[in-house]
């Protein structure tokens, strides 16, 4: 499995906290000695994590420009789950299901907030599509801050099939979409869910749509039609965490 290359002092102490197991190697500034970066550095080291010292215009190179505040390292890329291993997940749990459902969203930027909202939640999974989708990436695995080691992530290449499967199991599926006529706060959250979100611009696909249980809409006051998917996804998920824990 090749490793991949996380920088930025939260996302690195993010895996240290979760996966350190899976950092083969850092590259640290040889200057910078504040105490939050010696505090990251000393668990590294606990770890027994292999520490090189380098200059700026290194850790500029193996971060490509971006802003890495001193700090590389190279962890083994987390991996998706089967559609087989997302139906035994199902059947082997007795607690109620919570998943979020992504139709074909493109942008790991949006991918990688949706796992980091779907942690603090405690969603059981995410479900993606395989084909024109992002899949987990180092952009998703530094945007998610973590989550994409402790969020079961499943991607299926027959997205209908499944939402099908799910509902065969008692999980109710519900889609988002900005002209459905019940609002998220008249829905009841409670119980086996399964929240579909849709692409960035297209939403969600007829097919899909037309295989959920129920539509919901976020009400909006402002001009603007739609929010961005990330946010949308999380107000989804907030809703129904709180409805979930009263």
């Amino acid at each position: 499995m090749k490793p991949i290359k996380i920088f930025g002092v939260h996302a690195v102490q993010s895996i240290v906290d979760y996966s350190p197991e899976k950092i083969h190697q850092a590259w640290i500034a040889q200057n910078r000695q504040d105490r939050r970066f010696q505090k990251l550095i000393d668990s590294l080291v606990e770890h027994g994590i292999r520490l090189e010292k380098v200059d700026r215009k290194t850790l500029d190179k193996l971060s490509e420009g971006k802003n890495h505040q001193g700090i590389v390292v190279d962890v083994e890329m987390p991996t998706a789950k089967t559609e087989y291993e997302l139906r035994q997940a199902i059947m082997d749990s007795s607690e109620p299901a919570f998943f979020l459902v992504m139709d074909h969203i493109q942008d790991p930027h949006n991918l990688g907030a949706c796992l980091r909202t779907a942690d603090a939640v405690g969603v059981t999974g995410v479900i993606i599509t395989k084909d024109q989708a992002a899949g987990i990436t180092g952009t998703v695995c530094r945007v998610a801050s973590g989550a994409a080691e402790t969020v079961p992530v499943y991607q299926v290449t027959n997205l209908v099939r499944v939402l099908n499967w799910l509902k065969n199991q008692g999980i109710w599926v519900i889609g988002a979409v900005g002209e459905a006529e019940q609002s998220l706060y008249q829905t009841d959250f409670v119980g086996s869910i399964a929240l579909v979100v849709g692409a960035e611009e297209k939403g969600l696909r007829r097919l899909t749509r037309e295989n959920c249980d129920m539509l919901v809409k976020i009400p909006m006051a402002g001009k603007i039609e739609s929010l961005n998917v990330s946010v949308a996804a999380g107000v989804l998920m907030y809703e129904a965490f709180r409805q979930r824990n009263e």
